[in-house]
């Protein structure tokens, strides 16, 4: 069947992106050093920020393209443009970073860019197929993206823990799709829903068992219990800036994925008990992310596990099955960008090559020191923790509320009581930065302008959205209606 050249027209973010990287390739095999690196991060900040500007020229459509692979809507449009941010924010950073961590040439951001292309496939479809391109996309390049510091074993181990598992993982996600085709020869999640309402009741075994295995796979890349124990090794080990990168991106792309699967399709399997399932992992999801946070020293596995349970929070609208409460999932999702992004800068602007400072007692009178970086992750630490007016807050109130209006209010008061767990150790890194002498010194830390400018970005996103969040509401409701 022809495809109508028009069509293209409607993925031009998606094009140019993708021209973008290949460019920066070709600057990567002929330039090298410092000069070479400094053009690639501007060219790919100049091809991130017009990428999003073309996004904006594809808005308020929604229909599909090259024969149902592919689909351009609000939905999509909301999870590009977070992609996009995520990424601009992470080149601006990387500017300095992978210069200083000689980690940056043309492939280092072409990289990135190829990430965020596979999570833009991934939430712009409703194929199987589609989706598992996009998966595989995102995948490969940060299995590269996290072994870039090659003289680090943390990090080589990271990159081969995170490519072993996740192509596991991915097995999980590829035979559920698999079995759930074998039972009804459908692998397109529209015709899925118009099936299920032909063939009521449908409910055979080897569809249960596809369903189940879809869970496995997308549990992976969401770090939700029992699929988590890869996040602290990878996350510890992998450049500070991917693991930001990760920690935002991958999980913002997971989500929307399984949103656009679940809700689309598969909710009049509610009933036979994937809602009871997906309980039962939020409530152990946030439970084991906040408990094992307590004990942690080091702040990439504290916020590692801080991490998995947010998923976990997340997971509790998700359950709700409700086509309108669910925008409080993308909602989340933007002001979870912004909150570890910002974290995550806060600890790279610590450290220098060769020494992270990245355990807590590194922090100990950092208000002191350095007023503006403790300034800075106060604000990111207490966002996280759920503190009003901080856009986490209204967060956690959109998420849980949710729950509560779905008729789910004991999931919803073991959110809470996660979230008072939460507060501890989040709080304590506060507490050595204001009130706890310093053990060393870290030497001369030069916050340059890079740093400075997307903690203020994330600093106001967050203020801004805490206190005026009813904008991004209705964005992220608009996005949503395409569920109902």
């Amino acid at each position: 069947m022809a495809i109508p050249v028009t069509e293209f027209k409607w993925i031009l973010p998606e094009v140019l992106l993708t021209g973008w990287a290949l460019l920066l390739l070709l600057i990567g095999a002929f330039g090298k050093g410092p000069a070479a690196s400094r053009a690639s991060g501007i060219v790919s900040l100049i091809g991130s920020v017009s990428t999003l500007a073309c996004l904006f020229c594809v808005k308020g459509t929604n229909f599909d393209l090259f024969n149902r692979l592919y689909t351009v809507d609000n939905y999509g449009a909301f999870f590009k443009a977070t992609f996009l941010i995520i990424l601009i924010l992470i080149t601006i950073i990387s500017l300095r970073y992978a210069r200083d961590e000689r980690i940056g040439s043309g492939e280092y951001y072409a990289l990135l860019m190829f990430g965020v292309l596979g999570m833009m496939i991934m939430v712009s479809s409703h194929n199987f197929i589609t989706i598992f391109i996009g998966l595989e996309a995102m995948s490969i390049a940060i299995y590269i993206l996290c072994a870039l510091l090659r003289s680090n074993l943390k990090s080589v181990e990271s990159s081969l823990k995170y490519f072993l598992l996740g192509a596991f993982a991915t097995s999980f996600l590829l035979y559920g799709m698999a079995l759930i085709y074998g039972s009804t020869g459908i692998i397109d999640v529209v015709e899925l829903k118009e099936y299920f309402l032909m063939h009521q009741p449908f409910a055979p075994q080897m569809f249960i068992i596809g369903m189940g295995l879809l869970i496995v796979g997308f549990g992976f890349k969401i770090a939700s219990v029992p699929f988590h124990m890869w996040t602290p090794d990878v996350y510890e080990g992998a450049p500070t800036s991917i693991t930001a990168y990760m920690a935002t991106g991958v999980k913002a792309a997971a989500f929307g994925a399984l949103v656009r699967v679940f809700y689309t399709a598969l909710l009049p399997f509610g009933a036979v008990g994937w809602t009871n399932i997906i309980w039962i992992i939020a409530v152990l999801t946030m439970s084991v992310g906040n408990i094992t946070a307590l004990v942690q020293h080091d702040i990439k596995r504290m916020l590692a596990y801080s991490s998995i349970a947010h998923a976990g929070y997340i997971l509790v609208a998700f359950i709700t099955g409700d086509r309108e409460l669910i925008s409080s999932v993308l909602f989340y999702l933007l002001v979870y960008a912004f909150m570890n992004i910002g974290a995550f800068t806060a600890v790279i602007a610590l450290g220098k090559k060769g020494e992270e400072n990245t355990d807590i007692d590194s922090y100990a009178g950092l208000g002191a020191r350095h007023p503006f970086i403790a300034l800075c992750m106060s604000i990111f630490l207490l966002s996280l923790a759920g503190i009003p007016p901080l856009a986490g807050f209204a967060g956690k109130f959109y998420v849980f509320s949710a729950a509560v209006k779905a008729g789910y209010y004991w999931l919803a008061v073991i959110g809470v009581l996660n979230s008072v767990v939460a507060v501890y150790y989040y709080l304590r890194v506060m507490m050595y930065m204001y009130f706890k002498e310093p053990v060393r010194e870290l030497g001369q830390i030069n916050v340059g302008p890079q740093y400075g400018f997307v903690m203020l970005v994330c600093v106001f996103a967050l203020i801004h959205m805490g206190v005026f969040p009813r904008m991004f509401l209705m964005l992220a409701g608009r996005a949503v209606r395409i569920f109902s």
